[in-house]
């Protein structure tokens, strides 16, 4: 259903540095961009996230109650990709656990540019 999902940034370079380095640990990496604008994912037929300096050019804000959830595959890869992104710099917004036990576990973080991101592994039906 989705395609991509845009976020902001103050300081493509710096926000290219985080998600370069982060998104290695899932084997996801740039596939395309432009001056101000960077896309990430595995393949353009999956759905990707976007990093951008806002079109137009008004300062970023990262909204409330807005997040994206990436998956990790494993509840070993989800705590792998928290503790990556703290260690590069990311803020802690709930460590990894059971959310839903049996059907959800996730872990929350706040990137350079203060958007929310979960890792999560899901299970369902």
């Amino acid at each position: 259903m989705l395609a991509y999902v845009t976020i902001g940034t103050k300081d493509l370079n710096r926000a290219v540095a985080f998600y370069d380095a982060l998104f290695a640990e899932i084997g996801a990496k740039q596939l395309f961009g432009m001056d101000r604008i960077k896309f990430y994912g595995t393949s353009t037929q999956q759905p990707m996230l976007a990093v951008c300096i806002p079109y137009d050019e008004k300062p970023h804000d990262a909204g409330n109650g807005q997040m994206v959830a990436i998956p990790g595959g494993s509840r070993e890869r989800v705590d792998k990709l928290h503790a990556k992104a703290l260690e590069l710099g990311a803020a802690d917004e709930g460590a990894p656990g059971e959310r839903i036990p049996g059907v959800f576990y996730g872990g929350y973080v706040r990137d350079l540019d203060g958007n929310k991101l979960c890792f999560m592994e899901m299970k369902v039906g």
